[in-house]
């Protein structure tokens, strides 16, 4: 795993044009941090430690970093606009970088899959996230690769689902969480180093 990735020592400045936009989907603000729908935010962090950046330049209304991932310059962003207006940040970076859908990766929490599962999916609809709804929406594309982060069920269905994913995760969840993050940042790498279906037979 370690050739993957540049050292933190050796990280070296990005050049050449962007070719990979990574987006992670969260809510800004501290009232937010470690919730379940924040989980974008959460292995988007874990990547940019892979790669030795900070996520925290401000541009096209989100938290950004430059990376190199082998000879791929790469975005990595946070959007800040909140998570039901992501597509703004995420059209506004493919904008301003022409990069096409086919080429941004967005990484999100799903309530379908059990916390800790990872789900790579080449495109598709938005299965009732408003974030990826509002991607679809404003970029006219539902062509993007995505990496969806189990975050586990609502307790019993008549549990209220913003109530849930806006809740914290619990403290004994702690370290499948981490590895549900390191899987997902590994197969961030291995789909902007053309390796997608690599990456689906390893972790989906």
């Amino acid at each position: 795993m370690f050739s993957l990735f540049h050292s933190k020592s050796a990280a070296s400045a990005p050049t050449g044009p962007v070719e990979f936009i990574i987006a992670g989907l969260g809510n800004p603000g501290r009232e937010y941090e470690n919730t379940r729908h924040n989980a974008g935010f959460l292995a988007v962090d874990t990547l940019a430690e892979k790669l030795g950046v900070k996520i925290d330049r401000l541009k096209f209304k989100s938290l950004c970093a430059d990376a190199m991932i082998g000879p791929h310059r790469v975005l990595l962003m946070k959007p800040s606009t909140f998570m039901n207006n992501s597509g703004e940040a995420v059209r506004e970076a493919m904008q301003f970088h022409k990069v096409p859908a086919e080429q941004v990766l967005v990484l999100f929490d799903d309530v379908s899959l059990d916390v800790g599962r990872v789900r790579i999916r080449r495109q598709g609809s938005d299965g009732g996230h408003n974030g990826i709804k509002s991607i679809i929406y404003l970029t006219g594309k539902d062509t993007f690769p995505r990496i969806k982060l189990g975050v586990g069920k609502k307790p019993h269905p008549d549990y209220d689902l913003a109530a849930w994913v806006l809740g914290k995760f619990r403290k004994e969840d702690t370290e499948t969480l981490d590895r549900m993050f390191e899987a997902a940042s590994d197969a961030a790498v291995m789909i902007v180093e053309g390796k997608t279906d690599q990456a689906m037979n390893r972790y989906n």
